[in-house]
């Protein structure tokens, strides 16, 4: 391998390992990593995961490929609007939460139905986040495919560990007690949106 071939490829795996490293610092602890662990606590945790890593995938890619301007197309306060509400809705209904029997609806949810309800709550709360913005300032300074695998690689991990501390719940709190303190969460969530639609 000559060497200039080497300094490209060395170049391509520094800007991915530097967005991965930048990317899971900046996620930790952050809002979607919380929604993944309360829906991991409610729900079967594979679903969960796919929805989340399926709603970063297609983040990442506008992000890579529209760039900084891509926040800057959708109003920031009508998304915050929209994340408030879906955030509170899922609040009251995680508040509302009774002891549940093993088959009732709530529990039975369809792999496809937690699949979407995670897709849709990660891409609505992300969508502009300071996450998907450091993707897109990354992205046009490295190289893009780089930036794209290691803040997707990055993402990925948070939300394993976010839906692994939910399922790690479950063995410690009863389900109901569980789903009204994801309920407070939602609601905690829902308040610090509306923070940025006023």
């Amino acid at each position: 391998m000559s060497e200039s071939t080497v300094l490209p490829l060395t170049h391509w795996l520094w800007s991915a390992l530097t967005t991965f490293g930048v990317i899971l610092l900046a996620e930790l602890g952050d809002k979607s990593q919380i929604v993944c662990m309360t829906l991991a606590a409610r729900h079967r945790h594979w679903p969960v995961l796919i929805g989340a890593v399926a709603a970063f995938v297609v983040l990442n890619s506008l992000a890579v490929i529209f760039g900084v301007g891509l926040a800057q197309w959708i109003p920031e306060r009508l998304l915050a609007g929209g994340v408030a509400i879906l955030f509170a809705v899922f609040g009251v209904m995680a508040l509302r939460a009774e002891e549940e029997p093993e088959d009732s609806p709530a529990r039975r949810l369809s792999h496809n139905g937690i699949v979407l309800t995670t897709f849709s709550m990660i891409f609505l709360a992300e969508m502009g986040d300071k996450t998907q913005l450091a993707v897109a300032g990354l992205a046009i300074t490295m190289p893009p495919v780089a930036v794209w695998i290691g803040a997707t690689l990055a993402l990925a991990l948070t939300s394993a560990l976010g839906v692994w501390v939910g399922c790690r719940l479950l063995q410690v709190m009863p389900l109901h007690r569980l789903h009204q303190l994801s309920g407070l969460v939602f609601l905690v969530l829902a308040g610090l949106a509306l923070t940025r639609v006023f």
